[in-house]
């Protein structure tokens, strides 16, 4: 088979698509026909390189992808040939107290497929069963391939985590991005007033067709100061925050004392400082928040499949173009996810 692959971490160039040898399925694993599947911000990362995760190499990036059932194996009872699927990420052992509690996001060996081990960018990828999710027919392959873990995170970011309710106000950073353009109308469906910060007028209009109701130019004004403006000083109930060091002294400085702040990554960086007079004065809560339990995946990608949320798609392009589509993502070019199919498939 052919697959989007590198042999050292490094920049774009160190991306290749080429032969790959063909997967093996075991017993509980699904062979995939690989139609389309999204990138993620996880495989930037992967590419450069991640301190303390050692990936066998070649490595095959991708976390998201959709598409026809090949062959099954002998353990497995949920797929036959033929079946549309889509994938899950998250991979846990079952077995910890957590995944035995009913959570396994906070497993001891939780990983994700494409990030700490070989994904699925390719045109057959080998997924265990319980990583994949059915796709009823007339859902279009792009959109089937790049809803799963924005959509999943977002959800279990808002609903599971932050517990928004109806009426409160919500800031969504980054609103361009996967996970910020979710997060839009995720909370715009539980009916709170929504902010969305972006970098374009462009952005800003896409932002406001997910469901914002007020829109920032983040490189225009400083977010934090329009929010006190629009809210008359009170400030927001939640921030999504996936963008890290760079914002998250002004998401303290946005919310309104008792509100929570939620964060699924740190794009700008790990380590700002804590803001721990801002948190203790205004009662604030910081709240951490991975990927989504399989029944998360399950609900949200249900109110997908019906259209009442889309993954919006800024490109599509042949796995062969892969590089290019890092440089959409780096460059923070367009708004939504980028799909890439195999070249086969394009």
């Amino acid at each position: 088979m052919k697959a989007v692959q590198f042999g050292e971490h490094g920049d774009r160039d160190v991306i290749e698509y080429g032969e790959f040898p063909d997967p093996d399925p075991a017993a509980d694993e699904v062979l995939v026909d690989v139609k389309a599947g999204a990138l993620n911000h996880l495989d930037v990362w992967t590419r450069k390189g991640l301190p303390g995760v050692d990936l066998e190499m070649p490595h095959i990036p991708g976390s998201d992808a959709a598409g026809v059932v090949e062959a099954v194996g002998e353990d497995v009872t949920r797929f036959e040939p033929g079946d549309r699927v889509t994938v899950t990420a998250g991979v846990s052992c079952g077995e910890c107290e957590f995944c035995r509690d009913g959570d396994p996001t906070l497993c001891y060996r939780f990983n994700i497929l494409g990030e700490h081990q070989r994904g699925v960018h390719a045109e057959t990828a080998a997924v265990p069963e319980e990583n994949l999710v059915p796709v009823p027919e007339g859902v279009d392959w792009e959109v089937a391939g790049s809803a799963s873990l924005v959509f999943g995170t977002a959800w279990r970011m808002l609903h599971t985590r932050a517990d928004v309710e109806a009426g409160e106000k919500v800031l969504v950073l980054g609103a361009s991005g996967g996970v910020g353009h979710a997060a839009v109308q995720i909370a715009a469906h539980a009916g709170c007033e929504v902010f969305a910060t972006a970098s374009s007028e462009e952005k800003l209009r896409y932002a406001e067709a997910c469901g914002a109701d007020h829109v920032i130019d983040y490189e225009a004004n400083d977010f934090a100061d329009e929010v006190a403006e629009i809210t008359g000083r009170r400030g927001v109930d939640v921030v999504v925050d996936h963008v890290g060091k760079e914002t998250y002294p002004d998401s303290l400085k946005s919310l309104a004392r008792g509100g929570r702040v939620v964060t699924c990554g740190a794009t700008t960086g790990p380590n700002p400082g804590a803001g721990l007079d801002r948190i203790f004065w205004n009662q604030l809560s910081v709240i951490g928040s991975t990927m989504a339990t399989p029944g998360e995946v399950d609900d949200v990608l249900e109110l997908v499949w019906d259209g009442t949320f889309e993954p919006r798609i800024r490109e599509v392009l042949p796995m062969s173009e892969a590089a290019r589509a890092h440089e959409l993502l780096e460059d923070r070019q367009g708004f939504g996810k980028v799909v890439v199919k195999p070249d086969s498939e394009f």
